[in-house]
């Protein structure tokens, strides 16, 4: 990883948009601050095309879709992707309500295992707005769990053939075939006409934990926030640059190298 500070302004040139993560990485500590909802404004005022690319639930990407200044949600890790089309809220889920059910059912059992045998493991409190996947509470509002538990919830997923993803707070588990970067390559394909695997130079990433590898893989332009540090050990596919600040404040190191470059080109 490249520290942000090194990083040669000219590369953001030609970013059409920015692509982000939620849960520490716009947010800090649990809470969006002004710095970095006000950077998501001003992104937005500037023309760039802005995603939420996270693991929270329908019932919150709905929310953020409706209300905040970005042109789409993709929730769950992948198992939708939610826009406002100017008139109406517009869903595109992967599987259909039958399938979603199916899911739930199986993942619901798996979940009952977990909770057996990992003490101090809690289902999330935003379970009930969810679609597809389970979350499993490690820190949010739990006394935070040793490492060593939280990768025996992740092993008794996968133990299940279930898909498992550790993000900031939570073990999330899900059947269904999707990740972040499927479904944001299904979003570009449909709505913007793009291939991202041709211009994947165009878009920033932004994330902070193992969840995001599949996005910072992928992106040439993919930023840590600086606690994204705590989780290298877990990941193998690590984001280009590291914010020096963490977490929101992080976020607001990006947004201002992305639009510097913007007012740059323009003024040229």
């Amino acid at each position: 990883m490249i520290t942000i500070d090194r990083l040669e302004p000219e590369r953001l040139a030609g970013v059409k948009g920015l692509f982000s993560d939620l849960d520490g990485t716009i947010s800090t500590a649990g809470k969006v601050g002004p710095r970095a909802f006000a950077a998501l404004w001003q992104l937005h005022e500037a023309g760039l095309h802005l995603v939420v690319v996270t693991g929270r639930p329908a019932g919150w990407c709905d929310h953020i879709a409706r209300f905040w200044p970005v042109d789409a949600v993709v929730g769950e890790n992948g198992g939708f992707y939610f826009f406002h089309d100017g008139r109406r809220m517009q869903r595109r889920y992967l599987y259909d309500d039958a399938q979603r059910q199916n899911f739930r059912r199986r993942i619901e059992a798996v979940g009952e295992e977990i909770l057996r045998q990992v003490p101090g493991a809690r289902i999330a409190a935003d379970q009930l707005y969810r679609e597809y996947d389970l979350a499993i509470d490690f820190c949010e509002d739990v006394t935070p769990l040793p490492m060593a538990q939280v990768l025996r919830i992740k092993e008794i997923f996968e133990k299940a053939g279930a898909n498992a993803k550790i993000s900031s707070i939570h073990v999330n588990g899900w059947y269904g075939e999707f990740d972040k970067l499927t479904t944001m390559r299904l979003y570009a394909q449909e709505r913007l006409g793009t291939d991202l695997d041709a211009e994947r130079e165009a878009f920033v990433f932004c994330g902070d934990s193992p969840n995001d590898e599949p996005m910072f893989g992928f992106f040439p332009l993919s930023f840590g926030m600086a606690n994204v540090r705590g989780f290298l050990s877990l990941m193998r596919r690590r984001p280009a640059f590291v914010t020096t600040q963490p977490c929101g404040a992080g976020f607001r190191q990006v947004a201002d190298l992305v639009l510097r470059a913007r007012a740059h080109q323009e003024a040229e």
